[in-house]
Parts: structure tokens; sequence; C-alpha cells
């Protein structure tokens, strides 16, 4: 009986020990394929850094603002009798515009001109009457000061009169009518919005850091949303002397024709000051950057010192302004030094590759898609 078992445990460990064997020939075969085995290199479009110069620019957001504008008031409050212009009219500089009722002031004024008429008269006769002698000197001023002083209310009252007639104080283009026959006008109330279009400012701030080349002449282009692509040419007309205590930003002042009224006062718009000075730069595409929180970096495609192939080596970089389809690099790349220029979040560093630009896109400095 002992004889069985012995035998019934040898035969298991014979075939336990079989298995494991199998079991080891299959692990080191696998083994040997996969050291065998050779992943095949990454398909990767390139391009090489290149130098060029360009303009140094402050941008900014600006406002537009007219050199002249009002919201025409009256100075005198009177009841409109007459509307010499409609909504929307272009008026010069000295057109009536809106008429108040001067018919008290107009009689009144006929009053005067009848006594001036008399106290002049007077006077010459006291003129008369002193040179022959018959006239007292102080007869004579009371006369001259009577007719100065009948002179002094006529002058008061025309001016009455001058203000009841609202006239343009420039050429421009007027807004909406705000004012209806028969109202009674007040100081206060509005008329219309006067503004000269022809000539307008744009308006911005700039950080404290850059002010200090910002001078008077400088041109400015501006842009905006109803000017797609295009831009206007401003210059800087003056520069706020302190700057904001709050912002620690300084206000600037540029002014450009209008001549076919494209802009209007408190339109948005894009205001890049170009500065005299031109920078050198280092351009990649905005695509062969890869952007992490820790780093942003570059993949230059390089000789694999192992074997004649080709290798990807990831290089840290410091980035600069955007402009277009590019980047510029102010530390990491230098001009001619070939990148990897799209798909780069799926490389690694010491990846092997091969280079094929077939579908690599083209890149440029002021890229127009076409609207499909």
């Amino acid at each position: 009986m002992i004889k069985k078992i012995f035998l019934a445990l040898l035969f298991v460990a014979l075939l336990a020990g079989l298995l494991a064997g199998i079991k080891v020939l299959q692990i080191q075969k696998m083994t040997t394929q996969k050291e065998a085995m050779v992943i095949p290199p990454a398909v990767v479009s390139t391009t090489n850094a290149t130098a060029d110069t360009w303009e140094s620019v402050l941008l900014a957001t600006g406002t537009i603002t007219a050199v002249q504008g009002v919201t025409l008031t009256s100075e005198v409050t009177g009841r409109v009798v007459r509307i010499d212009f409609d909504s929307g009219d272009r008026v010069q500089a000295g057109d009536t515009l809106v008429q108040l009722d001067i018919s008290t002031e107009t009689a009144q004024l006929r009053a005067l001109e009848a006594s001036e008429n008399l106290a002049r008269i007077t006077l010459a006769r006291m003129t008369t009457l002193v040179k022959q002698g018959t006239a007292t000197k102080s007869e004579y001023d009371t006369a001259l000061a009577t007719h100065q002083q009948i002179l002094a209310e006529m002058d008061a009252l025309q001016a009455v009169i001058d203000k009841k007639t609202i006239r343009a104080p420039f050429s421009g283009m007027l807004g909406i009518r705000q004012v209806n026959l028969g109202q009674n006008l007040g100081s206060d109330d509005a008329i219309a919005i006067l503004q000269h279009l022809d000539r307008v400012q744009v308006e911005f701030t700039l950080p404290q850091q850059q002010i200090a080349p910002v001078q008077p002449g400088i041109e400015v282009r501006v842009q905006g949303d109803f000017l797609p692509g295009q831009f206007l040419l401003a210059q800087v007309k003056a520069v706020e002397p302190m700057a904001d205590s709050a912002t620690r930003t300084v206000r600037v002042q540029a002014v450009l024709d209008n001549p076919e009224h494209l802009l209007r006062p408190g339109m948005f718009v894009h205001a890049e000051v170009v500065l005299p000075e031109k920078q050198q730069v280092i351009l990649v595409p905005a695509t062969a950057v890869s952007y992490a929180a820790f780093g942003n970096s570059v993949f230059f495609v390089e000789a694999d010192a192992r074997n004649d192939g080709l290798v990807l080596r990831q290089q840290f970089v410091a980035l600069g302004e955007r402009r277009g389809d590019f980047v510029a690099i102010t530390s990491g790349v230098i001009p001619g030094q070939t990148v990897v220029s799209t798909g780069v979040f799926k490389y690694r560093n010491g990846q092997n590759v091969v280079v094929d630009n077939t579908l690599a896109p083209e890149f440029d400095l002021k890229p127009s898609p076409e609207n499909s």
C-alpha cells in the first residue's frame, strides 16, 4: 500500500515538473520574441525655426471720441416757435437750429430804440448848448449817461434775443431731434447731439512700464469689428502727464481722419501703437509648442547616435509674442533647428521618428482663412 502511494506521489511530482518546464520554455520564448520585436518609428511633420524682424507694437483697447461733440441746449427758457433741422442733418457752424419766442423782447427792443433816438437827439442838443454856454456841464453829463444807459439796456435785450436763436456752434452731424414745436424749453432740456465726424479721436490706456517710448506723432493702427481685416492710421496727439493711481495706467489720445464717417463716438476699437524700434525674433509655428503648466516645450528632430535613424529630443522653451500662426521663442531654440510642427502632444522624448511633410500645413504670419 505504501509503495503505491509513493509511486503516485512520484508521478504527480514528475508531471508538475514537466508542466513547469513547459511554462518556463514558453516564457523564455515570449521574452526572446519581445526583445527581437522593433517598434516602428512615428511619422512626424517638421519645419525649421527661422529668424525674423518684427515691428515693436503695444496693444490696447480704445474708445472713439469726437474731436468736437456736444449735446445742444438753450441758455434761456422759452417756447419753441420754429425748428430748422431734422434728425441726422449735416449743418454748418452758425446755422439756425431752433427759434424760441422773442415777441416780447422784440417789442421791448422797439420801445428802447425810440427812447435811444430821443436820448441821442437830447445829447446832441446839449452838446450844442454847452458849446454856446447856455447849458451847464452837469446837464450834458446827465444827457450822456441817459443815452449810454439806454444803449446798455438795448445790448442786454439783444443778447437775450440772440440766445433765443439757437445756432450750431460748429459744423457736424446732428443726432435725433429731441425738441418739438410749442414745447416750453428749459435750460437743461436737450435739443439734439451734434458731433464733428470728419476727424475723430481714439483714447486708450497703457501700463506705466510701457509708456516711456510713446510720444506725440507715433503711428497707431486702429482696427474694429466693422472693418474686418482692415485698419485705419492714427497719430498720437497727447499723452496724459500723470498715471492713474488706482490702475497704474496712463491715458493716451490719438487722432485720425474719418472722411467716410466709419468711426462713431463711443465705438470700441483695437489700437496698436507702432514703436520705431524693431525686434529680432526666432519663430516656430504655434502648433509646434507643447503647452504645459510645468513648462512649454518643443521637440527637436536629430540624428540618432545609436543607428542611422532620427530621434526626438524635448527642449523646454520660453515664449514671446504670438502673431498669426507663429509664436516667438525667446530662449531654447536657435534659427535653423528642425522642430516637429504638429501633433506634439502624442510624442515623447527619445522616440524614433521618420519625417513626412507631404501633408504638412502651411503657416502664415497673416492667415486669412476662407469662410465655408
